[in-house]
């Protein structure tokens, strides 16, 4: 029993780890946005945020690449794969001096993190279902969200300490490591009898056999809203904390203590989510993510910069709201995908994310001299989630109780 236990909290551990380097190649870079906005001569501040935007669409574009691969050939030798071509991508970021040469970099870069990303969601959902699906990926998330906690002071620190260069170089040296824990201790989760054939056709047929599901692609697209949103402060908060507030030595703290909110409430989802299900968690936490971001609008519609500690009362509940909603909507829209697991995590990714990369773009241009445009992007998102939500409540029959007669 409690060599089982350990070894899950192992699987937890290497799961949170794949999900990690993604994050660590998206968070240790934000202190050096500026400093590498220089040396490949951006234009605007809008222009560095491309450099975390650009990122997401590569991680948009890669599930349809490796979740098939997955399908057809096995998880791990995907996984291989994905790394490989985030080390090359990597190098190609540390030697350009070009702002198109390094926005494809990323590109690539989130091309590759996008196999043990979505891998990762196929692996657990290989192990396991529904709601014991969520407290997994919750329990997961906590443990990934560690590294934004700590990326962008690690960020400043080899920063500081050496150049900017040095960010890539150690998330290359990260990356190779989780990948050697993942060769010597994740076996295959996909038995040789469960592979599907690689083909275009099964590609295409596995998007109509997705997309037919209503409640996958509902959930996907709130995902996609909620992941949009979050993606400009994501991108735009060394610009808010840095350049609009000067608290340019305080922002890896700052941004760390809101990470940690997010934490906290993915960890009380791990708790709430069996006992309340998912659906539920959801639709409150949705709730409360409009209510407050509205609530700010209402109050600091005419207001230019209110007080640092009043922005980051509001950021942290917004995130607290947040951290019931990424592992629950995601393990929604895979409920009725489970026996397409790899295409299934490859569409509802593709969808979420290609929806998300220009509703941050667009919205980040806003945020140059105030947050004000950010809380209308998330009041605007969430409202259109809501009624989505709503939607496929009323669309979904309600299950009726069967017992026996006694």
């Amino acid at each position: 029993m409690q060599k089982s236990r350990s070894s899950q909290i192992e699987f937890i551990a290497l799961m949170a780890a794949l999900m990690s380097v993604t994050a660590l190649a998206i968070d240790a870079l934000l202190p050096a946005l500026d400093i590498i906005g220089e040396a490949i001569q951006t234009k605007t501040p809008a222009d560095n945020q491309l450099l975390i935007t650009m990122i997401f669409l590569g991680l948009g574009i890669g599930p349809l690449i490796f979740g098939p691969l997955a399908d057809a050939r096995g998880r791990k030798s995907s996984v291989y794969i994905g790394f490989f071509i985030f080390i090359i991508a990597s190098f190609i970021c540390v030697y350009t001096r070009s702002f198109e040469v390094m926005i494809l970099g990323r590109i690539l870069q989130g091309i590759g993190l996008s196999a043990p990303r979505t891998i990762c969601i196929a692996i657990i959902r290989d192990l396991y279902e529904g709601d014991y699906m969520a407290r997994i990926m919750s329990f997961v998330t906590v443990v990934f969200l560690l590294i934004p906690i700590v990326a962008p002071a690690m960020g400043k620190v080899v920063l500081d300490t050496w150049n900017w260069q040095g960010i890539f170089i150690v998330q290359v040296i990260i990356s190779v490591l989780v990948m050697f824990w993942f060769w010597k201790r994740q076996h295959e989760t996909l038995t040789p009898d469960k592979r599907i054939p690689y083909s275009v056709k099964r590609i295409l047929s596995g998007f109509y056999e997705t997309i037919k599901y209503k409640r996958t692609i509902a959930f996907t697209i709130i995902q996609g809203f909620i992941v949009g949103s979050f993606l400009v402060y994501l991108s735009a908060s060394q610009q808010i904390f840095e350049n609009q507030y000067g608290l340019e030595d305080e922002f890896p703290y700052i941004f760390a203590g809101l990470a940690a909110s997010i934490g906290a409430a993915i960890l009380l989802n791990a708790t709430l989510v069996v006992r309340l299900g998912m659906e539920k968690l959801v639709t409150y936490a949705l709730a409360g993510f409009f209510c407050v971001s509205l609530l700010y609008v209402i109050l600091f519609y005419d207001v230019l910069h209110p007080s640092i500690y009043i922005l980051v009362a509001f950021f942290a509940l917004q995130f607290f709201c947040i951290g019931f909603m990424f592992g629950n909507l995601r393990a929604l829209a895979m409920e009725p995908v489970g026996h397409i697991a790899g295409i299934g995590a490859a569409i509802t990714g593709l969808i979420s994310t290609l929806m998300a990369v220009p509703i941050s773009t667009f919205i980040g241009r806003f945020v140059e001299n105030t947050t004000l445009p950010l809380f209308i992007g998330f009041s605007s998102c969430a409202a259109i989630s809501l009624g989505i939500l709503f939607w496929i409540k009323k669309k979904t029959p309600k299950k009726i109780s069967l017992k026996p007669s006694s």
